[in-house]
């Protein structure tokens, strides 16, 4: 497993204990969760970055994600799916450098670990969706 792909595990482990946990308790629970963690420094750096992102930019993740989730509210999906599905998002606004097709597939395998037969699916959809939107959908034949 790459450091980046553990630091993903680490950040999608950490946006759902903010959601389960909600905003009242979200700086308590956050430091405890840092604390507690056992990663190296680049894995921390990156799913410190990816949490924090989220949380900076979590309304306009969730409109892209509800636009993208044709016929699902947000309060419908699985917490899982969603938590990945916000982290996924904010790499393709904000890490232009990480092509969206390494993006999409590293939540495709994410979601396998993690979510339920249709998460992968779902998630690639979503994603794939959100990428066009977003404009930085690779095109076919193109190096990613």
């Amino acid at each position: 497993m790459t450091t980046r792909r553990e630091a993903r595990e680490i950040a999608l482990q950490a946006l759902y204990q903010l959601d389960v946990t909600g905003d009242a308790d979200a700086q308590a629970g956050m430091a405890l969760f840092w604390r507690h963690l056992q990663a190296g420094k680049d894995e921390d750096s990156f799913a410190r970055e990816l949490v924090d992102g989220v949380r900076g930019n979590r309304e306009r993740i969730d409109a892209l994600i509800a636009e993208s989730a044709e016929h699902w509210r947000l309060p419908r999906l699985s917490r899982v799916d969603l938590s990945l599905l916000r982290l996924a998002t904010y790499e393709l606004m904000e890490r232009n450098e990480i092509p969206a097709s390494v993006t999409i597939d590293e939540a495709i395998e994410i979601a396998r670990r993690f979510g339920s037969e249709d998460s992968p699916s779902f998630v690639n959809g979503v994603l794939d969706h959100i990428a066009g939107v977003l404009g930085v959908k690779e095109k076919r034949g193109e190096p990613g």
